[in-house]
């Protein structure tokens, strides 16, 4: 696949950050760094392009230095998209409200276009204003949301963007994951406020607002919708050649036959590139360059009649580890896109082919390396009221809105093959009916109503937790059978903890002991996998995250705690005769 030409890294954002207020930021001191924490400062947070399955040449960057009022008064400068709690913002303190503020200037070209303001994710609740005009107010603390701020910009100069925000976190019924106030255990630091990219761009007046993009093996083409109005152009190519072209009504679904496809897999991740434009007459008024991968995922038996989860037609043993997402530096945010990347890269390194990403929605960047470099996720819900000193009544609509926008932000990811509505019975509410309402907007898709306990006996997969483990449940006729977590083998490593007093769900003395215990855990893996109809598992977990010390990397991802080339013949079933 030829790189996307808005991708790339000789793009960069157009912004401007005075030298005095660059040099007068650091990050705060926090209690453990990564390697990319000295990579990050005012003039370079993100840069890159956010939305690479939907990208226009033109844009504006606006992360870098904000000013800051926390609710109690309290005025500062926070490097924005780093939440508030992180030492990567500046700031590391807790606040429930905050507003953030920072100017900016339309650049001249962009006269007489609309112009879109964009939030990758802030949490949770969160009310913008441009210049005064209070542009709407977004609850949810994982999706992207935009306004269209022409109409409340000023003729020429300085604009200015004020967010007030509010986050309850566990003290509200919200999705949440693993944020608490009161970190300890399987419970982290919380994030406040933006944690993801802040952009503008310019559009026509008539734009393409959205894709969809659904491969069909079977029928070797692609199904594609263009959400707007007017007439479409869509036009595929590989390799810079272009193999299939069709035109038609935005709003209707466009099929591109693919002749001959070639799979996306975790062994061969091949990727075709995709052009839309919206025409009017023969003018073409907008266009954007994406892509896609030719993969199917499904239920079916195998030659011994068990229900298996399928690719690309083949019963594939997904094997994976649990991915919470969290940096020390960043807590949400990971501090550079090459971090973001490594931990993607690394997880194919030690033989993976799956990862879950736990009770956590990503950036769309982390969705795009998965693509590229191949890697099958199953992406979970963040719960509601899970762990928390004083439960909360859960925000069923809440929950709905936000579950259903996670799957549509996320559905042209060819990666991502499961969604996963619940995490064991963290907020469990409605199972049946969440998971019909996510098969019937994606069927595209495996649903896992509930991973770990509480099964409704409903979904595709019947999931197990078990620690160490591994066990399986039955498969039965219409579900496969998958291990949702294991393992849990604890090493802490001097010098890259987060804290001095640290756990894991089963200690080891060393690197050799904990290989040598997961090379056991595998080799009973891929035994329940041929003999008890097993069709995944799911290692807790990839890295050491706060206090837990059950990660395969320790948390600032120095040190690998798992001999990598004995882990990897491991994942692929390459074991010894006596682990």
């Amino acid at each position: 696949m030829k790189p996307l030409p808005s991708i790339i890294m000789a793009l960069f954002p157009l912004w401007v950050v005075p030298a005095a207020l660059a040099a007068d930021w650091q990050p705060a001191a926090g209690p453990l760094k990564t390697r990319w924490t000295k990579d990050v400062s005012p003039t370079n947070a993100l840069p890159e392009y956010p939305r690479p399955q939907m990208v226009r040449k033109d844009w504006l960057n606006l992360n870098g230095l904000w000013d800051i009022k926390l609710g109690d008064g309290t005025e500062s400068k926070i490097l924005v998209p780093f939440a508030i709690q992180s030492a990567l913002s500046g700031v590391m303190k807790h606040a429930d409200r905050m507003t953030y503020r920072r100017s900016f200037e339309i650049p001249k070209g962009w006269s007489g276009q609309q112009v879109l303001l964009h939030f990758g994710a802030v949490d949770w609740e969160s009310t913008v204003f441009l210049n005064g005009k209070k542009l709407g107010v977004h609850r949810g603390g994982y999706d992207a949301f935009s306004f269209n701020i022409t109409d409340a910009l000023k003729g020429e100069g300085a604009q200015e963007i004020t967010v007030e925000v509010f986050d309850p976190t566990d003290l509200g019924g919200q999705p949440r994951g693993k944020q608490k106030l009161k970190p300890g255990s399987i419970m982290y630091t919380a994030t406040t406020g933006i944690w993801q990219t802040v952009w503008l761009e310019p559009v026509a007046p008539a734009h393409i607002e959205s894709l969809k993009i659904v491969p069909d093996v079977d029928e070797s083409c692609l199904r594609l919708t263009v959400f707007g109005s007017g007439s479409v152009e869509a036009v595929a190519s590989d390799n810079g050649k272009d193999i299939a072209q069709v035109t038609g009504q935005a709003g209707s679904e466009l099929k591109l036959s693919i002749p001959n496809p070639k799979l996306w897999s975790p062994d061969s991740p091949h990727l075709y590139d995709l052009r839309v434009s919206l025409k009017s007459g023969d003018k073409t008024v907008d266009s954007v360059t994406s892509y896609f991968g030719m993969r199917k995922i499904a239920l079916g038996k195998d030659d011994k009649g068990i229900t298996r989860m399928m690719l690309n037609g083949k019963p594939v043993f997904q094997v994976g580890p649990l991915d919470q997402g969290f940096w020390p530096d960043g807590i949400y945010t990971a501090p550079t896109d090459e971090a973001l990347r490594f931990d993607i890269a690394e997880t194919k390194r030690l033989g993976f082919n799956t990862t879950r990403k736990h009770v956590k929605v990503e950036p769309a960047r982390w969705y795009y390396w998965c693509d590229k470099i191949g890697l099958l996720v199953w992406q979970d819900m963040p719960c509601g009221n899970s762990y928390t000193d004083k439960p909360q009544p859960i925000d069923k609509p809440q929950f709905k809105s936000e579950l259903m926008n996670m799957v549509k932000n996320n559905w042209n990811h060819p990666s991502i093959i499961m969604w996963v509505v619940f995490n064991e019975n963290q907020g469990q509410h409605d199972t049946e009916a969440l998971v019909t309402e996510v098969k019937a907007l994606d069927p595209s898709r495996l649903v896992n109503n509930a991973s770990g306990n509480d099964d409704k006996n409903c979904g595709d997969v019947i999931d197990k937790h078990s620690y160490p483990g591994p066990e399986s449940p039955k498969p039965e006729e219409n579900r496969a059978a998958v291990l949702g977590e294991f393992g849990g083998l604890g090493l802490p490593v001097d010098g890259h903890t987060w804290t001095k007093k640290t756990w894991g769900y089963e200690g080891t003395k060393n690197i050799e002991d904990l290989t040598k215990g997961y090379e056991k855990l595998l080799s009973k893996s891929w035994e329940l996998n041929a003999t008890a109809g097993l069709s995944a598992v799911i290692y807790t977990q990839l890295t050491d995250v706060e206090t837990e010390c059950n990660g395969l990397l320790t948390y600032d991802r120095e040190i690998n705690k798992v001999l990598p080339e004995r882990a990897a013949a491991a994942n692929s079933g390459k074991l010894p005769k006596n682990p």
